[in-house]
């Protein structure tokens, strides 16, 4: 079965710098986290960047779908002013920038690919490449998830040597074939609706369980109890400090 960190900073430290930015990684590095969790996503012109939402209005200045807005439209964005005065002039950053960020500072990631409707396959065929190329074999072996089968799919043809998760909100009744199919290492379940016999089922098919998304300690240590891998957290920091109970 794969091994994990048990704590993954969930798009950085999102409780104290915006998500998904590269303050937000320094930071979740800062509070000790090992591994880091972001969102890749697909520009309107076909490039990566650190993106979770559909639309850029809840964390930028812009306006409208990502899948819309061009390169130079999102690199001109400032994602940092609406979390904070502090984080002026914060930019959504470039997969690139990421990766490279990661590397200087030892982090290990997990990569989603959040795609959009018909273009699950051209984000893993943009994005993968350009991360195998950049990530160094030293490092970490990351992790890719997605909720997208066919973004999965794609992953296992480019990059078969980099582990996958199939991410879900409930567990699908044909998890089994799916998992089977898509050679995944982990299946990643929306803590709000797992269970200790779901998590007792899973592992004993040999798949790791990580969850999504744990912001409260009695919670975790739950989840732990039942046999999780590894939590998603917005409190890393928090979620490190309490490890010895957890």
């Amino acid at each position: 079965m794969a091994k994990f960190p048990r704590i993954i900073a969930h798009r950085g430290s999102p409780r104290a710098a915006p998500e998904n930015t590269l303050a937000s990684f320094r930071q979740a590095a800062g509070d000790g986290a090992t591994w880091v969790e972001f969102d890749a996503a697909l520009t309107a012109d076909s490039r990566v960047v650190i993106f979770h939402d559909d639309e850029l209005d809840r964390t930028s200045d812009g306006a409208g779908l990502m899948a819309d807005a061009t390169f130079e439209q999102v690199t001109a964005l400032d994602a940092g002013s609406w979390f904070s005065p502090a984080f002026k002039g914060e930019m959504i950053p470039t997969l690139e920038e990421a990766l490279e960020l990661f590397a200087s500072l030892g982090l290990g990631f997990n990569m989603e690919l959040k795609t959009d409707r018909g273009r699950e396959v051209e984000l893993a065929q943009v994005a993968l490449p350009i991360a195998l190329d950049m990530w160094p074999g030293t490092n970490p072996t990351p992790l890719i998830s997605s909720f997208s089968r066919e973004a999965l799919a794609a992953a296992k043809d480019i990059a078969p040597q980099w582990p996958r998760a199939h991410l879900f909100d409930r567990l699908p009744e044909d998890w089994r074939q799916a998992a089977a199919a898509l050679d995944v290492v982990s299946l990643n379940a929306n803590q709000k609706h797992l269970t200790r016999e779901q998590v007792m089922e899973l592992r004993g098919a040999g798949y790791a369980v990580m969850a999504y998304t744990v912001n409260d300690l009695a919670r975790a240590e739950i989840l732990f109890g039942w046999g999780v891998d590894a939590i998603f957290t917005d409190i890393a920091g928090e979620m490190l400090a309490a490890s010895a109970k957890l």
